[in-house]
Protein backbone atom coordinates (compact mmCIF):
# COMPACT_ATOMS: atom_id res chain seq x y z
CA UNK A 1 0.00 0.00 0.00
CA UNK A 2 0.93 3.34 -0.77
CA UNK A 3 0.75 6.26 1.49
CA UNK A 4 0.51 9.85 1.14
CA UNK A 5 0.57 12.19 3.41
CA UNK A 6 -1.30 15.68 3.75
CA UNK A 7 -0.88 18.68 6.04
CA UNK A 8 -4.24 20.37 7.47
CA UNK A 9 -3.77 22.80 9.93
CA UNK A 10 -6.79 23.01 12.42
CA UNK A 11 -7.88 26.35 14.08
CA UNK A 12 -7.38 25.62 17.54
CA UNK A 13 -4.21 26.36 18.69
CA UNK A 14 -1.83 23.35 20.01
CA UNK A 15 -3.48 20.56 18.07
CA UNK A 16 -3.17 20.39 14.42
CA UNK A 17 -5.00 17.91 11.47
CA UNK A 18 -3.27 15.13 9.07
CA UNK A 19 -4.80 13.76 6.14
CA UNK A 20 -3.46 10.28 4.82
CA UNK A 21 -4.45 8.12 1.81
CA UNK A 22 -3.53 4.75 0.46
CA UNK A 23 -3.99 2.87 -2.35
CA UNK A 24 -6.68 0.18 -2.77
CA UNK A 25 -5.72 -3.51 -2.26
CA UNK A 26 -5.78 -5.54 -5.39
CA UNK A 27 -6.50 -8.66 -3.33
CA UNK A 28 -10.19 -8.96 -3.67
CA UNK A 29 -10.93 -10.61 0.08
CA UNK A 30 -10.20 -7.15 1.56
CA UNK A 31 -13.29 -5.68 2.71
CA UNK A 32 -11.86 -2.51 4.51
CA UNK A 33 -9.03 -1.31 6.05
CA UNK A 34 -7.71 0.11 9.87
CA UNK A 35 -5.38 2.81 10.30
CA UNK A 36 -3.61 3.11 13.47
CA UNK A 37 -0.75 5.29 14.66
CA UNK A 38 0.89 6.32 18.11
CA UNK A 39 4.23 8.07 18.79
CA UNK A 40 7.22 5.92 19.14
CA UNK A 41 8.36 3.70 15.58
CA UNK A 42 5.87 0.33 15.25
CA UNK A 43 4.37 1.51 18.77
CA UNK A 44 0.56 2.30 17.75
CA UNK A 45 -1.89 3.51 20.51
CA UNK A 46 -3.96 4.27 18.96
CA UNK A 47 -6.53 2.52 16.05
CA UNK A 48 -9.63 3.87 13.90
CA UNK A 49 -11.16 1.42 11.77
CA UNK A 50 -12.40 2.73 8.55
CA UNK A 51 -14.15 0.41 6.52
CA UNK A 52 -14.12 0.63 2.82
CA UNK A 53 -12.43 4.19 2.95
CA UNK A 54 -8.76 4.77 1.48
CA UNK A 55 -8.47 7.99 2.68
CA UNK A 56 -8.40 9.33 6.78
CA UNK A 57 -8.11 12.70 8.65
CA UNK A 58 -6.84 12.07 11.68
CA UNK A 59 -7.13 15.28 14.52
CA UNK A 60 -5.70 16.06 17.40
CA UNK A 61 -2.11 15.74 16.96
CA UNK A 62 0.65 17.68 18.95
CA UNK A 63 2.94 20.49 17.76
CA UNK A 64 6.39 19.07 17.63
CA UNK A 65 5.61 15.78 17.70
CA UNK A 66 6.41 12.91 15.54
CA UNK A 67 3.67 10.25 14.77
CA UNK A 68 4.23 6.82 13.08
CA UNK A 69 1.01 5.80 10.86
CA UNK A 70 0.68 2.28 9.51
CA UNK A 71 -2.84 0.77 7.47
CA UNK A 72 -3.47 -2.86 7.64
CA UNK A 73 -6.44 -4.23 5.29
CA UNK A 74 -8.97 -6.97 6.80
CA UNK A 75 -11.37 -9.53 5.18
CA UNK A 76 -15.25 -10.23 5.68
CA UNK A 77 -14.02 -12.45 8.95
CA UNK A 78 -12.24 -9.70 10.80
CA UNK A 79 -8.92 -11.29 10.01
CA UNK A 80 -6.32 -8.43 9.54
CA UNK A 81 -3.18 -8.39 6.85
CA UNK A 82 0.16 -7.21 8.23
CA UNK A 83 0.63 -3.58 8.80
CA UNK A 84 1.73 -1.38 5.74
CA UNK A 85 4.78 0.54 5.53
CA UNK A 86 5.08 2.65 7.91
CA UNK A 87 4.80 6.80 7.29
CA UNK A 88 5.95 9.25 9.70
CA UNK A 89 4.69 12.92 9.94
CA UNK A 90 6.51 15.40 12.27
CA UNK A 91 3.65 18.06 13.33
CA UNK A 92 4.68 21.59 12.20
CA UNK A 93 4.05 24.78 14.19
CA UNK A 94 6.45 24.38 17.26
CA UNK A 95 9.64 26.93 17.46
CA UNK A 96 12.03 25.52 19.59
CA UNK A 97 15.11 28.02 21.01
CA UNK A 98 18.64 26.28 20.84
CA UNK A 99 20.60 28.59 22.29
CA UNK A 100 23.19 30.81 21.27
CA UNK A 101 25.59 29.78 17.98
CA UNK A 102 29.63 31.06 18.76
CA UNK A 103 28.98 34.35 16.99
CA UNK A 104 26.05 35.60 19.42
CA UNK A 105 23.44 34.27 17.50
CA UNK A 106 20.16 32.62 18.43
CA UNK A 107 19.70 29.28 16.63
CA UNK A 108 16.31 27.89 16.29
CA UNK A 109 14.57 24.83 15.21
CA UNK A 110 11.28 23.90 13.80
CA UNK A 111 9.42 21.10 11.36
CA UNK A 112 8.43 21.96 8.22
CA UNK A 113 5.49 20.74 6.36
CA UNK A 114 5.94 19.36 2.78
CA UNK A 115 4.74 21.96 0.50
CA UNK A 116 4.47 25.04 2.55
CA UNK A 117 7.15 27.50 3.52
CA UNK A 118 8.09 29.94 6.24
CA UNK A 119 8.65 33.28 6.99
CA UNK A 120 10.89 34.00 10.50
CA UNK A 121 10.10 37.04 11.73
CA UNK A 122 11.17 39.15 15.00
CA UNK A 123 10.14 41.80 17.06
CA UNK A 124 11.46 43.54 20.42
CA UNK A 125 7.38 44.90 21.40
CA UNK A 126 5.31 42.11 20.31
CA UNK A 127 3.75 44.63 17.84
CA UNK A 128 5.83 45.25 14.76
CA UNK A 129 7.52 42.17 13.42
CA UNK A 130 9.93 42.14 10.85
CA UNK A 131 10.63 39.27 9.01
CA UNK A 132 14.27 38.21 9.08
CA UNK A 133 14.42 35.06 6.95
CA UNK A 134 12.65 32.47 5.34
CA UNK A 135 12.84 29.03 4.03
CA UNK A 136 12.10 27.96 0.88
CA UNK A 137 9.42 25.59 -0.06
CA UNK A 138 9.54 21.77 2.07
CA UNK A 139 9.78 18.84 -0.17
CA UNK A 140 9.91 16.19 3.33
CA UNK A 141 8.77 16.94 6.55
CA UNK A 142 11.61 17.53 8.68
CA UNK A 143 12.83 19.85 11.64
CA UNK A 144 14.91 22.87 9.66
CA UNK A 145 17.39 25.21 12.10
CA UNK A 146 17.39 28.60 11.81
CA UNK A 147 20.39 31.61 13.26
CA UNK A 148 19.82 35.06 13.98
CA UNK A 149 23.15 36.44 13.81
CA UNK A 150 21.59 40.17 15.10
CA UNK A 151 20.62 38.55 18.19
CA UNK A 152 23.13 40.16 20.25
CA UNK A 153 22.57 43.84 19.27
CA UNK A 154 18.97 43.90 21.10
CA UNK A 155 18.37 43.61 24.97
CA UNK A 156 15.42 41.29 23.88
CA UNK A 157 13.70 39.81 21.08
CA UNK A 158 10.68 37.49 20.58
CA UNK A 159 10.18 35.26 17.61
CA UNK A 160 7.78 34.30 15.59
CA UNK A 161 7.25 31.39 12.27
CA UNK A 162 4.53 32.16 9.94
CA UNK A 163 3.38 29.23 7.64
CA UNK A 164 2.67 29.72 4.07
Amino acid sequence: MLFILSLSLANTRGTQTVQLAWDTSQNSAVAGYVLYYGTACRVYSNRIDLGTNTAATVPGLQEGQTYYFAVTAYNSAGVESTFSSEAAYITPGLLNMVGRGNSNSVSMEFPVACGHWYEVQASVDLKTWTTIGQTTTAVSNVWTQFSDPQASQFSKRFYRLVLH
